[in-house]
């Protein structure tokens, strides 16, 4: 069973960065997709990024520019540099790995391994 764990949450002001990671207890190179994904209560959890078996990375329009994607599959870990932050970041971000996909990178329903999420707050 694949465990991810998140970390580098925080609060920060507007403009400021943040720098999340997601730990996996296996081998992250066999992974279709590899993305984040934030949460908002009484929201849909909307995805945020994700970047593909070979590295390519995809982004939600409202972060393209400020946020970056990245993979380790060395050190197994899944990381996301946010800068430029504002306060309609504010969320629970989650990682979340995709074993096999034939849809939509943003579409959770592609995930199968979750992390417990690390809150974000900008304001």
């Amino acid at each position: 069973h694949v465990q991810l764990v998140e970390s580098g949450g925080g609060s920060v002001q507007a403009g400021g960065s943040l720098r999340l990671s997601c730990v996996s207890s296996e081998y992250t190179g066999n992974y279709h997709w590899m993305g984040w994904f934030r949460q908002v209560p009484g929201k849909e959890r909307e995805g945020v990024a994700s970047i593909s078996q070979d590295g390519t990375p995809t982004y939600e329009d409202s972060v393209k520019g400020r946020f970056t994607i990245s993979k380790d599959n060395a050190k197994n870990t899944l990381s996301l540099q946010m800068t430029a932050l504002k306060p309609e970041d504010t969320a629970w971000y989650y990682c979340a790995f995709a074993v096999v996909a034939g849809g939509l990178w943003y579409d959770s329903y592609e995930y199968h391994y979750w992390g417990q999420g690390t809150q974000v707050t900008v304001s």
